[in-house]
């Protein structure tokens, strides 16, 4: 009989593509939705892109509630825990963003260990790796930093992903199965679309080539191609060597100066619309308070991040694919759907 995964958050972005990859690799797949209003779309977008769609079955479950997590778990052989949300701009309760992250990460690692599920792979974030280090630091960062909560920089989404993760290897080492969890760091995460919703992800990409950046500011990025991010989830499920472990994938760090040349040099149509300089951070500081996706990241400016991503390529078997890449293959999914 075919192996059953239990797949959160199916019809985000990364969600999407780690299910093309189980699909594709053979598994049955029980993804989970907040709203049933969702499923038709995701069957649809699935099966588009050559999915085998028979293998999959759609369930309706909430992060903050524990109404049909038992039943979603059961004869599931393995977890793949990437629902959370994702945003640039903050919101004004940070526990908007906290609460389910933390509640929804503890709730499904529970219930699989409940469960006996053989692997637990939870999509955490570089920035549970990189906030609140010195500003000078110039070595890559390594699956065995942490950000340091309550610093300079640190987010509302930055803390929910810090203490989703920090939670899960808490529950599994409580368990005596801590080698029974892998944990997914990706850098901001580029790569196609599967459907007409360009996500947080694409929203930078979209500003680029739609002229909101009149002058770049100087902030750069790790990158990871979201194909390769689910390469990665599926990798870290099927090896047995794999688990106790996090994976920091990103391949390069680009800024958004270096990201907006790479489209200028594929995008013709758009030259006049992206930016050709970077602004002084002085000017952008000015800016911040009228542009929330600005404002919420101003501690950036300046900061020039790297991760160690060498135990992914290992993993994988094969190099990641390239920065440039993945920003150039999203932006050629965005105009393709009419979104830039």
């Amino acid at each position: 009989m075919t192996d059953t995964v239990l797949l959160t958050g199916i019809s985000g972005f990364l969600g999407g593509h780690v299910a093309m990859a189980l699909l594709q690799a053979g598994f049955n797949l029980r993804g989970t939705v907040r709203s049933k209003g969702k499923a038709e779309k995701v069957r649809d977008t699935l099966g588009r892109h050559g999915a085998d769609i028979s293998r999959l079955q759609i369930v309706e479950l909430d992060l903050t509630r524990d109404e049909g997590w038992r039943e979603a778990a059961s004869g599931c052989r393995y977890l793949q825990h990437v629902a959370s949300p994702f945003v640039t701009s903050m919101p004004k309760d940070k526990d908007e963003l906290i609460r389910p992250a933390v509640e929804g990460t503890a709730r499904a690692v529970n219930f699989a260990l409940a469960s006996d599920v053989e692997r637990i792979v939870l999509t955490s974030s570089a920035v549970a790796v990189y906030y609140g280090h010195p500003k000078s630091r110039t070595a890559p960062f390594t699956e065995a930093d942490w950000t340091v909560l309550g610093r300079p920089g640190v987010t509302a989404y930055t803390e929910s992903k810090t203490l989703a993760e920090r939670k899960a290897w808490e529950l599994a080492e409580a368990a005596g199965r801590r080698k029974d969890l892998a944990a997914i760091n990706p850098g901001f995460m580029f790569g196609p679309l599967l459907d007409d919703d360009p996500g947080t992800s694409g929203a930078i990409i979209q500003r680029l080539l739609n002229g909101s950046f009149r002058a770049a500011p100087k902030i750069a990025m790790p990158i990871a191609d979201v194909r390769d991010v689910a390469a990665v989830h599926l990798a870290a499920m099927k090896s047995p060597e794999a688990g106790g472990r996090r994976y920091l994938v990103a391949a390069d760090t680009l800024t958004i100066k270096q990201i907006s040349d790479e489209l200028r040099a594929v995008f013709p149509g758009h030259r006049s619309k992206l930016p050709r300089f970077e602004a002084p951070n002085w000017v952008v500081r000015l800016l911040a308070p009228f542009d929330p996706d600005i404002r919420d990241n101003i501690e950036e400016l300046g900061l020039f991040r790297r991760l160690e991503s060498t135990s992914v390529g290992q993993l994988l078997g094969r190099d990641l694919t390239t920065a440039r890449r993945a920003a150039a293959d999203m932006a050629h999914s965005l105009v393709a759907q009419g979104l830039a």
